[in-house]
């Protein structure tokens, strides 16, 4: 029977082998977090083909049935990973035909035509959302905040700077939305700490889209230290100010642009 490669663990073959490749613990899957590692480690081995001319620019990239097998890992976990390197511009879909390795210039124009969560929400309204939202609660958090708080977003910082320098997104993203989250609880309403929590995946999607715009994968990373700066110094006016400069440039990045006046 074909072996299925644990992406968890593998390091990128030469060829798509998977009898170089262990099978995954099962438990290793079973959170969240875990799987976004899943996706993420997915992503990283097909790049690594995709790099080293396993697959070339043109080529078609096996079914999602045959890679999903190969890496061992779920379809879910596998349309992450291709998502990811859509957004880099490393494969395009084609509609009737699959997925083919491609130059950067075939990628999507910007994030709004990648937005996955058209059927239900506009991205600009999301954008909106967060405006509206996350600016106040970086103000309240200003209000509150301790040294404990401000040591733990340093330090998910660092972790997604890490993240960002390998181009783990989906990694990146995680981190992203859980320093959004942090900043949310420490302010101490509960209700939008809830909404943001609700709404992971839409959100965490919006906060995807930016780390693809070349050139700018390190601006969110910035974006955040200058919050934390805000919050540390216990300003409320310059923290909501921080978070809503975030969030507008953050939008432009993803190809969202606010009104004038924001």
């Amino acid at each position: 029977m074909r072996q299925r490669c644990a992406v968890a663990k593998i390091s990128a073959p030469a060829a798509p082998d998977p009898e170089t490749c262990q099978r995954m613990e099962p438990s290793t899957a079973s959170s969240p977090s875990a799987s976004t590692a899943v996706a993420g480690n997915a992503a990283r081995v097909i790049r690594e083909w995709i790099e080293g001319g396993v697959y070339p620019v043109g080529a078609l990239l096996p079914s999602q049935r045959d890679l999903s097998e190969q890496l061992g890992i779920s379809r879910t976990s596998l349309r992450e990973a291709l998502s990811t390197l859509q957004g880099l511009g490393l494969v395009v879909a084609r509609p009737g035909k699959g997925m083919y390795v491609t130059e950067a210039t075939d990628a999507p124009a910007s994030g709004a035509e990648a937005w996955r969560f058209a059927d239900s929400h506009a991205l600009t309204d999301v954008y909106q959302l967060r405006y509206a939202l996350e600016g106040f609660v970086a103000r309240l958090a200003a209000l509150v905040v301790q040294p404990e708080d401000v040591a733990a977003l340093q330090a998910n910082l660092q972790a997604m700077q890490q993240s960002i320098e390998l181009a783990d997104f989906v990694q990146a993203t995680r981190l992203d939305f859980e320093f959004h989250l942090q900043i949310a609880t420490i302010s101490g309403n509960h209700a939008i700490a809830d909404v943001l929590r609700g709404s992971g995946e839409v959100m965490q999607e919006s906060q995807r889209l930016p780390y693809y715009k070349r050139g700018a994968r390190h601006a969110t990373a910035e974006e955040h230290a200058a919050i934390i700066e805000a919050l540390s110094q216990g300003r409320p006016e310059l923290a909501q100010q921080a978070m809503a400069t975030h969030i507008v440039q953050a939008a432009q990045r993803a190809g969202v642009h606010f009104p004038t006046g924001l």
